[in-house]
């Protein structure tokens, strides 16, 4: 079954408004676990519905586009919903130097290519968005990449499997990096699978 935010979940700006500091301090507590860093310069942040949901309801809300854009939201963010079998993360770089930034970025074209998970001998690989070409032809990447992580069923098993580590990688030339992931971090990805 396709997880979706339809217009039936979008509350009313005024109603969200009531509830907006409650929702956003709920899933702060829950991110911290869809959260990790990689090397000196990267964050993943695994999404979900929760996270999208409230990333359509502030889009909204800070905005104030009304009824016109709710369509434009949901086009936007739905796409960043784990489907049962996958993990979606947003992978973004984060240097707060202009200068430092454009150096790093400059020699990272196709970075979004080298990005995996591994869990014993399982190795799944992300695939980048496709909509958007990230890395310009003079091998400059973009600050922030939208990853799909696909999942078998025996590397959903495997990921389940505290016993097993997991590693979040970058294998690029100019930025190889891993980080453990956690098991608060795995039990909460593992949520969304639904296999």
């Amino acid at each position: 079954m396709t997880k979706q935010i339809t217009r039936a979940d979008i509350l009313p700006t005024a109603e969200y408004g009531a509830i907006r500091k409650q929702k956003r301090s709920e899933l702060v507590a829950k991110k911290r676990h869809r959260r990790v860093e990689v090397g000196p310069h990267v964050t993943f942040y695994f999404e979900s519905y929760e996270t999208m949901w409230l990333q359509i309801h502030e889009m909204l809300f800070i905005e104030k586009g009304g009824e016109a854009q709710v369509d434009d939201e949901l086009a936007a963010y739905n796409p960043l919903i784990p489907q049962g079998s996958e993990l979606i993360a947003t992978m973004m770089f984060e240097i707060d130097d202009e200068n430092r930034r454009k150096r790093v970025l400059g020699r990272l074209g196709g970075v979004e290519q080298t990005v995996t998970i591994t869990i014993g001998s399982h190795v799944v690989r992300a695939t980048a968005e496709e909509d958007v070409d990230r890395t310009t032809a003079e091998g400059k990447t973009s600050s922030v990449h939208f990853l799909r992580f696909p999942f078998t069923p025996e590397q959903i098993a495997a990921f389940r499997d505290l016993s097993q580590p997991a590693i979040l990688g970058i294998g690029h030339e100019g930025y190889q990096h891993m980080a453990m992931l956690s098991a608060d971090t795995r039990n909460a990805l593992a949520s969304d699978f639904d296999v």
